[in-house]
């Protein structure tokens, strides 16, 4: 049984309400004053508090009470309202997710063999017979699943072990602190960080914390438990962010080589494994919303057609929702994949709240997804660079993963960020339910207040889904906010400057006429008075409308001339960007490029290693870097502040390929 001591710490009283779901008045009346009476006589630190909920009224109660934890329900004395019941509690799973639910039977119902049937125990906690009525066992049983829940095993553990004030004698060299802590020079930077910082980062060589490369104990305790709060078979913890964990799967699927079918706008992590594994990418295109300087999802057919046109293809990478909180309809497209003999990794790093709300579901792994990466830190409450691998895969090799695993991650990982994922993970699965629900709520506040001001617009899933797309039935992520700025006269990274020097507001990215801010589960109603009232104020003072520079379409995809790794790793060149222009086109218009060249915003890869440079491509590149508002490029080569692009040696232009002779008559 978890320990309750560490409940006692709360600061705030906790209160968990447990509904009992029953048609049958008299015995609701009698359980529910026996079991608060109950709750009354025992140590209680979780608040539990039993209430009553008619069957007519529990979808509406579901969706309003945030303080809820857990349901127990009465299948009545029937075979039918056992099945029933069983209906009862899958539409429960549909809704909250989370909750713990516990059901009341008579040993009438089961099976030959003596135990109760597989379909009931999959789908409740705990059995409780209908008329022994021992309700002390039922009212610690319940705190006891729920205590286990709101447990973080890792946290506590590292807390523990801090309180107990050991000296260290191994690393880190700060030893605690105690090489900053009374420096006149570095004092400072102590006293700011704070002492816990320093006292919990420790070595590996401290076995009660266990090892996150190969844990037996609470890291192995908090991972389970985080693949039961998201719905996983299998949860890995990473402390070198969701970058690390793409690699680990794409080597886990293709190491060594294969072929692999992947949005072009995906990740630059994606890119890079694809270059590690010496794997052979299918691109697909995605979809521009060009009014916009958006890129959306791959059109559905596209990537059916790939699969078909790719029978020999070992991983589909897909990323749900995107940067822009554009999300796929994915169960029919992992459902294809899946006939096809292909695995589905779906890149949720923008997702890991999904789970935690009725309105934000199915997620990619309810929807079959192989693997799920997700950037905890990205929408939840732990730090930068935390995150988790899910997996659901039926062929998992677990020894394998862990060797692939290990050979990215660090063997010093940082105890703060794995106690931050232990942490992430309970507040979302005794709380995250009530925590989105108002983020939801500000986000309609938002959204209204926006609108009413005239100037800027709140887009809607409708405006920034490409017409491409219309029939794909592709979702928002309503806690993405993008705000069209065109009306202001100002471009979107003016008003971000704006945002920030005069209101001291940062936002989290921009195109050429949009701003987008995520309202997360530490928005709070202070932050969201402050922006509204910034937007209102911009929107006061508009200028005359100003020539603002469409985005640039990013240019055609062309052909790969060798693998990606083939080209990175091969004798190269550096050639000259920019060079007059034309002169620089005509050296470089049909060499392989051999670096991933990136613009930021938005992110999406304009050439590839081991793709064919156009002309198209090259003044797409040249013109970002003209003008007073540069464009930053990853990939490029600066030599005395020129830009150059690193080109495979060997490879002969197509244009300067002599025409095959033709055979004499």
């Amino acid at each position: 049984m978890p320990d309750l001591g560490n409940l006692r710490e709360q600061r705030q009283p906790l209160e968990c309400r447990v509904a009992l779901v029953s048609n049958d008045r008299d015995l609701s009346c009698n359980w529910v004053s026996a079991l608060n009476t109950t709750a009354a006589q025992h140590e209680n630190p979780l608040g539990l508090r039993f209430e009553s909920v008619m069957h007519s009224a529990l979808e509406n109660y579901l969706l309003s009470e945030d303080k809820l934890q857990a349901l127990i329900i009465d299948a009545g004395c029937s075979p039918e309202e056992l099945k029933g019941a069983e209906i009862l509690a899958d539409r429960l799973h549909d809704l909250r997710a989370q909750l713990n639910v516990f059901l009341v039977a008579q040993d009438s119902f089961l099976s030959d063999q003596g135990g109760a049937p597989a379909s009931v125990r999959k789908r409740f906690d705990e059995l409780f017979d209908r008329r022994e009525c021992n309700f002390n066992q039922m009212f610690r049983l319940v705190q006891a699943f729920i205590a286990r829940r709101a447990s973080t095993p890792f946290a506590d553990t590292l807390k523990e072990y801090v309180f107990s004030a050991r000296d260290a004698w191994h690393t880190p060299g700060h030893s605690g602190g105690d090489s900053l802590r009374n420096s006149p020079w570095v004092g400072d930077f102590y006293r700011f960080m704070g002492e816990h910082v320093f006292n919990t980062d420790l070595s590996v060589s401290v076995q009660v914390l266990d090892s996150l490369l190969e844990p037996h104990s609470v890291i192995q305790e908090a991972q389970d438990l985080a693949a039961q709060a998201f719905g996983a078979e299998h949860t890995f913890f990473l402390t070198n962010g969701t970058s690390t964990a793409n690699k680990v799967v794409i080597q886990q699927i293709l190491g060594g080589g294969g072929k692999i079918i992947v949005d072009q706008a995906c990740h630059k992590s994606v890119h890079h494994a694809i270059v590690m594994n010496r794997v052979e990418p299918v691109y697909l295109k995605s979809t521009l919303h060009p009014q916009f300087g958006i890129y959306g999802p791959v059109r559905r057919a596209d990537i059916e057609a790939a699969l078909d046109e790719h029978p020999d293809a070992g991983l589909l990478v897909i990323t749900s929702c995107t940067y822009d909180g554009l999300r796929y309809d994915l169960k029919p497209i992992i459902d294809y994949a899946h006939e096809r003999g292909v695995k589905v990794l779906i890149d949720e790093a923008w997702y890991a709240h999904g789970y935690f709300h009725t309105e934000l579901r199915p997620t990619a792994l309810e929807c079959g997804a192989d693997y799920v990466t997700q950037s905890t830190h990205k929408m939840l409450s732990a730090f930068s660079q935390a995150s988790m691998i899910h997996v659901q895969d039926p062929d998992f090799d677990e020894f394998r993963f862990r060797e692939n695993l290990n050979m990215y991650a660090s063997t010093s990982p940082q105890y703060l960020m794995i106690a931050s994922l232990d942490v992430a993970r309970k507040q979302m699965a005794m709380e995250g339910y009530g925590r989105l629900r108002h983020c939801l709520q500000m986000v309609e506040t938002l959204r209204r207040e926006v609108d009413a001001t005239g100037v800027f617009r709140a887009l809607t899933c409708e405006d920034l889904i490409p017409a491409p797309l219309a029939n794909d039935n592709i979702r928002l992520d309503p806690t993405k906010v993008t705000i069209d700025v065109t009306g202001s006269g100002f471009s979107g990274k003016e008003i971000q400057v704006k945002l920030f020097d005069q209101f001291g507001i940062q936002v989290e990215k921009t195109t050429y006429n949009t701003i987008t801010v995520l309202v997360t589960i530490g928005s709070t109603e202070s932050k969201l008075l402050r922006l509204v009232h910034a937007l209102k104020e911009l929107a006061r003072s508009p200028r005359r409308r100003r020539h603002i520079s469409a985005s640039r379409q990013l240019p055609e995809f062309t052909r790969l001339s060798c693998l990606p790794a083939d080209a990175y790793f091969a004798e190269t060149e550096e050639l000259p960007l920019m060079d007059n222009g034309v002169a620089a086109e005509k050296k470089l218009v049909g060499r392989t490029c051999a670096d991933e060249i990136v613009p930021y915003p938005p992110g999406i890869p304009v050439l590839v290693p081991g793709q064919e440079i156009s002309a198209q491509i090259v003044q797409f590149l040249q013109q970002l870097l003209q003008g007073q508002n540069t464009t930053e490029i990853h990939g490029l080569i600066f030599r005395s502040d020129e830009p150059m692009l690193r080109v495979v040696k060997g490879f002969e232009k197509r244009a300067e390929k002599a025409p095959p002779a033709k055979p004499e008559k």
